[in-house]
Protein backbone atom coordinates (compact mmCIF):
# COMPACT_ATOMS: atom_id res chain seq x y z
CA UNK A 1 0.00 0.00 0.00
CA UNK A 2 0.78 3.82 -0.89
CA UNK A 3 0.28 6.96 0.58
CA UNK A 4 0.04 10.23 -1.73
CA UNK A 5 -1.07 13.08 -1.70
CA UNK A 6 -4.98 13.37 -3.07
CA UNK A 7 -5.19 15.64 -6.10
CA UNK A 8 -7.59 16.57 -8.70
CA UNK A 9 -6.96 13.36 -11.14
CA UNK A 10 -7.71 11.27 -8.05
CA UNK A 11 -11.42 12.60 -7.57
CA UNK A 12 -13.14 10.03 -9.67
CA UNK A 13 -11.99 6.94 -7.60
CA UNK A 14 -12.50 9.13 -4.57
CA UNK A 15 -15.85 10.62 -5.30
CA UNK A 16 -16.78 6.40 -5.66
CA UNK A 17 -15.42 5.47 -2.19
CA UNK A 18 -17.46 8.46 -0.67
CA UNK A 19 -20.40 7.02 -2.28
CA UNK A 20 -20.00 3.62 -1.41
CA UNK A 21 -19.61 5.18 2.36
CA UNK A 22 -22.76 7.30 2.07
CA UNK A 23 -24.83 4.66 0.64
CA UNK A 24 -24.18 2.49 4.10
CA UNK A 25 -26.41 5.37 5.51
CA UNK A 26 -23.71 5.58 8.71
CA UNK A 27 -20.53 7.39 7.45
CA UNK A 28 -22.16 10.70 6.88
CA UNK A 29 -25.50 13.27 6.56
CA UNK A 30 -24.64 14.14 2.84
CA UNK A 31 -26.65 11.85 0.69
CA UNK A 32 -25.09 13.07 -2.74
CA UNK A 33 -21.14 13.00 -3.65
CA UNK A 34 -20.06 16.89 -4.43
CA UNK A 35 -18.51 18.09 -7.30
CA UNK A 36 -14.95 18.59 -7.31
CA UNK A 37 -15.02 22.15 -7.03
CA UNK A 38 -17.05 21.94 -3.79
CA UNK A 39 -15.23 18.97 -2.29
CA UNK A 40 -11.26 21.45 -3.16
CA UNK A 41 -13.53 24.40 -1.28
CA UNK A 42 -14.60 22.34 1.50
CA UNK A 43 -11.55 21.13 2.73
CA UNK A 44 -8.19 22.21 3.47
CA UNK A 45 -5.64 22.56 0.23
CA UNK A 46 -2.95 20.43 3.04
CA UNK A 47 -3.40 16.66 4.63
CA UNK A 48 -5.36 15.09 2.06
CA UNK A 49 -3.96 11.90 1.32
CA UNK A 50 -4.64 8.35 -0.26
CA UNK A 51 -3.89 5.21 0.32
CA UNK A 52 -3.26 2.90 -3.19
CA UNK A 53 -2.06 -0.67 -4.13
CA UNK A 54 0.33 -1.95 -6.26
CA UNK A 55 -1.53 -1.76 -9.38
CA UNK A 56 -2.80 1.81 -8.54
CA UNK A 57 -6.32 1.17 -7.45
CA UNK A 58 -7.55 3.96 -4.79
CA UNK A 59 -8.21 2.22 -1.67
CA UNK A 60 -9.20 5.47 0.30
CA UNK A 61 -8.86 8.71 1.32
CA UNK A 62 -8.56 11.13 4.27
CA UNK A 63 -9.15 15.13 4.39
CA UNK A 64 -9.47 17.58 6.52
CA UNK A 65 -12.15 20.55 6.64
CA UNK A 66 -11.45 23.90 8.43
CA UNK A 67 -13.78 23.92 12.22
CA UNK A 68 -14.51 27.35 11.94
CA UNK A 69 -13.00 30.95 9.95
CA UNK A 70 -12.22 32.17 13.24
CA UNK A 71 -8.61 33.23 13.68
CA UNK A 72 -8.28 31.45 17.33
CA UNK A 73 -9.48 28.12 15.31
CA UNK A 74 -7.03 27.89 12.58
CA UNK A 75 -5.77 24.96 14.04
CA UNK A 76 -8.60 22.98 14.50
CA UNK A 77 -9.69 21.09 11.76
CA UNK A 78 -12.73 17.90 10.91
CA UNK A 79 -11.50 14.03 9.77
CA UNK A 80 -12.98 12.82 6.61
CA UNK A 81 -11.56 9.44 6.07
CA UNK A 82 -13.50 6.61 3.79
CA UNK A 83 -12.35 3.43 2.51
CA UNK A 84 -13.63 1.50 -0.75
CA UNK A 85 -15.73 -1.11 0.49
CA UNK A 86 -13.26 -4.21 -1.01
CA UNK A 87 -10.74 -2.70 0.87
CA UNK A 88 -12.07 -2.53 4.34
CA UNK A 89 -10.63 -4.57 7.37
CA UNK A 90 -7.08 -4.52 5.82
CA UNK A 91 -5.26 -1.49 7.49
CA UNK A 92 -6.15 0.86 4.55
CA UNK A 93 -7.98 3.12 6.88
CA UNK A 94 -5.23 2.90 9.47
CA UNK A 95 -2.63 3.78 7.59
CA UNK A 96 -4.34 6.77 6.28
CA UNK A 97 -5.19 8.43 9.55
CA UNK A 98 -1.15 7.67 11.09
CA UNK A 99 -0.37 9.24 8.08
CA UNK A 100 -2.76 12.40 8.50
CA UNK A 101 -1.92 12.70 12.28
CA UNK A 102 1.79 13.11 10.83
CA UNK A 103 0.76 15.76 7.94
CA UNK A 104 -1.60 17.74 9.86
CA UNK A 105 1.48 18.49 12.77
CA UNK A 106 4.00 19.21 10.26
CA UNK A 107 0.80 21.51 8.98
CA UNK A 108 0.57 23.14 12.37
CA UNK A 109 -2.87 21.58 13.63
CA UNK A 110 -3.39 21.19 17.18
CA UNK A 111 -6.75 19.17 17.42
CA UNK A 112 -8.35 16.69 15.04
CA UNK A 113 -12.19 16.49 15.52
CA UNK A 114 -14.35 13.82 13.97
CA UNK A 115 -18.39 13.73 14.21
CA UNK A 116 -19.25 9.67 14.12
CA UNK A 117 -22.82 8.14 13.85
CA UNK A 118 -22.14 5.95 17.40
CA UNK A 119 -23.56 2.64 14.78
CA UNK A 120 -20.56 3.37 13.37
CA UNK A 121 -17.91 1.16 15.45
CA UNK A 122 -15.21 0.47 12.79
CA UNK A 123 -14.97 4.28 12.69
CA UNK A 124 -15.00 5.02 16.38
CA UNK A 125 -12.82 2.04 16.81
CA UNK A 126 -10.49 3.31 14.35
CA UNK A 127 -10.40 7.03 15.25
CA UNK A 128 -9.57 5.77 18.71
CA UNK A 129 -6.69 3.96 17.41
CA UNK A 130 -5.03 6.70 16.40
CA UNK A 131 -5.30 8.38 19.77
CA UNK A 132 -8.69 10.21 19.54
CA UNK A 133 -11.15 10.40 22.87
CA UNK A 134 -14.96 10.86 23.38
CA UNK A 135 -15.61 14.14 24.59
CA UNK A 136 -19.47 14.25 23.79
CA UNK A 137 -22.65 12.94 22.11
CA UNK A 138 -24.38 15.25 20.24
CA UNK A 139 -28.09 14.16 20.27
CA UNK A 140 -30.35 14.20 17.15
CA UNK A 141 -28.09 16.81 15.49
CA UNK A 142 -29.37 16.29 12.01
CA UNK A 143 -31.78 14.11 10.16
CA UNK A 144 -30.84 11.17 7.77
CA UNK A 145 -33.27 10.71 5.07
CA UNK A 146 -36.11 12.08 7.20
CA UNK A 147 -34.82 9.98 10.87
CA UNK A 148 -32.89 11.84 13.53
CA UNK A 149 -29.36 10.68 14.61
CA UNK A 150 -26.95 11.29 17.06
CA UNK A 151 -23.44 12.04 16.80
CA UNK A 152 -20.00 11.49 18.99
CA UNK A 153 -17.72 14.09 18.86
CA UNK A 154 -14.22 12.94 18.82
CA UNK A 155 -11.39 14.74 19.37
CA UNK A 156 -7.56 14.26 19.16
CA UNK A 157 -5.32 16.42 21.01
CA UNK A 158 -1.50 16.96 19.44
CA UNK A 159 1.42 16.23 22.21
CA UNK A 160 3.84 18.39 19.57
CA UNK A 161 1.91 21.10 18.06
CA UNK A 162 0.53 23.70 20.68
CA UNK A 163 1.76 22.43 23.72
CA UNK A 164 2.64 25.39 25.21
CA UNK A 165 1.33 29.15 25.63
CA UNK A 166 3.03 31.74 22.69
CA UNK A 167 3.99 33.65 26.10
CA UNK A 168 6.13 31.14 27.97
CA UNK A 169 9.55 30.83 27.13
Amino acid sequence: MTILPLVAEHWPAVRAIYAEGMATGMATFTTEPPTWQAWDTGHLSTCRLLATDETGTVLGWVALSPVSGRCVYAGVAEVSVYVAAAARGRGVGLALMKALVAESEQNGLWTLQAGIFPENTASVRLHQAVGFRQVGRRERIGQLRGAWHDTLLLERRSAVVGTTNPTEN
